[in-house]
């Protein structure tokens, strides 16, 4: 591994981005333990600004066009990556700099704007430290992490024909469930595609949904319950659809299995169908004490996220055969198996054995979000954002006021990695990973190994980079890490070496 991926902080060893830290008057000078922006000014300005011409106007000539420095220092290099520096960032741009002649950019911008700048100098930094190498390392097939050394397998090769796989279950035999968002449910033993689950619920392959999630019940050996998300279509054969929870039992014929008994756990009125092919969430959850929790996308309607009125941009809890439990948050609301709200697209969901709720989630441009899920907690989704919008112009802020009741991520990436699948590490083959978190990116084609403690990050550090777009994590009974990639359609597995 790049040693420059790794950061000594605190008296610890840290990567990418780990800690939390406060402001400072320039960006040279080193952050202290507390963040506090410089907030409020002039108002957000409604009118059409390209961040990446701001930046070139204004910044370019001294940091350079893509960050390397000029008369200023470069700023591509792994420290000033680390997201301690987004509240330095923002001061020193908002405030300026009269000692380097740097002007007060917040007399003439909104906040918005120059948070906007900060997004543009993560994505100039992170591509910089790519073209430079910044990746894990390897030596003879062998790849060398903090705890150790590991190697990365093909499970599930090309010749097998999948297509679009989505997520990965391991059943108690040894054979593998694998879903395909075309609506498929594929089983898979010793590397390869043996029989199919067929007689599966109807869902809509609409733009990012179809076929999600498949897990096993916890106690699937004695009661044979499996859980599915799917996009499900509306019901007057429109171009509609919405996830939906639903659980059945596979009866068996041979390598493959007919999908039955099926009931409902979760489905919202059809009047909250739509069209959009985005932000399904589908990620389904046990805690081992009774309770499924799943996620439901905000489908792109924003706001939606903060009313409790409508199923869109949840995490969800509830008892396994779908019924609400008495202490949830919620009880008067018409969802009331609502768990925490403010979400955007959560695609990352596990529960820890400690009973600790956690989730990934895609924001847009930037600010994708690691978060310790907690009882009616309000996540922000969209009056708070790290990122801004696709179009390059400004979005929001990502800090919220004060009385704005807010629980802000433990981890938040720039530029995205399009977070996909999470899994916590059971120790069997990696001892020293037990208990850490394994996150997924699509368009970052990345899994990171997290490491958390109190709600907070610990630790990061990015183990595969380049193989593909990673659509799912899972840790495998044996300890290994299960990785689903698409582009190309394949499984690996990162095993320990000697």
């Amino acid at each position: 591994m790049d040693p420059r991926l790794l950061i000594a902080v605190a008296g610890g060893v840290f990567a990418i981005a780990c800690t939390n830290s406060a402001p400072a008057t320039t960006s040279e000078a080193a952050p202290s333990a507390e963040p506090v922006p410089i907030l409020s000014g002039i108002p957000a300005q409604r009118r059409s600004v390209n961040v990446t011409q701001l930046y070139n106007d204004n910044c370019a000539k001294c940091h350079g066009t893509k960050a390397e420095g000029g008369s200023a220092k470069s700023l591509v290099n792994i420290d000033k990556f680390d997201q301690k520096w987004d509240v330095p960032f923002f001061n020193t741009i908002k405030k300026g700099n009269p000692d380097w002649g740097m002007d007060e950019f917040g007399a003439t911008h909104s906040d918005e704007e120059v948070w906007a700048l900060v997004v543009h100098i993560r994505e100039l930094q992170n591509k910089g430290l790519r073209d430079g190498g910044w990746r894990p390392k390897e030596s003879g097939g062998v790849f060398t992490s903090k705890y150790g050394k590991y190697k990365v397998d093909t499970v599930v090769d090309r010749g097998q024909r999948l297509r679009l796989p989505w997520c990965l279950e391991f059943l108690p035999d040894g054979r593998m469930l694998v879903s395909e968002r075309s609506g498929r449910l594929m089983v898979l033993k010793n590397g390869g595609v043996v029989g199919e689950v067929t007689g599966l619920p109807p869902s809509r392959e609409l733009g990012q949904g179809g076929l999600m999630d498949v897990v096993l019940h916890p106690d699937y050996a004695k009661n044979g319950w499996v859980y599915i998300a799917v996009a499900d279509p509306k019901k007057d054969g429109g171009n509609a659809a919405l996830t939906k929870i639903v659980r059945g039992k596979i009866t068996w014929n041979g390598a493959s299995g007919r999908w039955g008994s099926q009931q409902t756990i979760f489905e919202a009125p059809q009047r909250f169908y739509t069209g959009a092919g985005i932000h399904f969430g589908g990620k389904i959850a046990f805690d081992g004490k009774g309770h499924v929790y799943f996620s439901v996308g905000e489908r792109g309607g924003n706001m939606s996220s903060h009313k409790l009125d409508v199923p869109w941009g949840k995490v969800y809890r509830l008892n396994d055969d779908g019924s609400v439990p008495k202490d949830n948050p919620f009880p008067n609301s018409p969802f009331p198996g609502t768990w925490t709200w403010g979400h955007r697209n959560p695609q990352g969901l596990v529960v820890r054995a400690n009973g600790e709720v956690w989730d990934t989630e895609h924001a847009p441009r930037g600010g994708d979000e690691l978060n310790h899920l907690q009882k009616g907690g309000d996540y922000g989704w969209p009056v708070v954002c790290f990122g801004i919008n696709y179009n390059d112009s400004p979005f929001v802020v990502p800090w919220p006021t004060a009385d704005q009741k807010i629980t802000m991520p433990a981890l938040r990436w720039m530029p995205s990695i399009a977070a996909s699948g999470l899994s916590e590490g059971n120790g069997k083959m990696f001892p020293k990973w037990k208990g850490d978190l394994f996150a997924g990116g699509l368009a970052g084609q990345t899994v990171r190994r997290l490491r958390v403690d109190g709600g907070k990050l610990v630790e990061e550090e990015e183990l595969l980079y380049g193989r593909g777009r990673v659509r799912d994590v899972r840790t495998g009974p044996d300890g290994g890490i299960y990785v689903v990639l698409n582009d190309p359609d394949i499984i690996v597995r990162l095993s320990a070496t000697n």
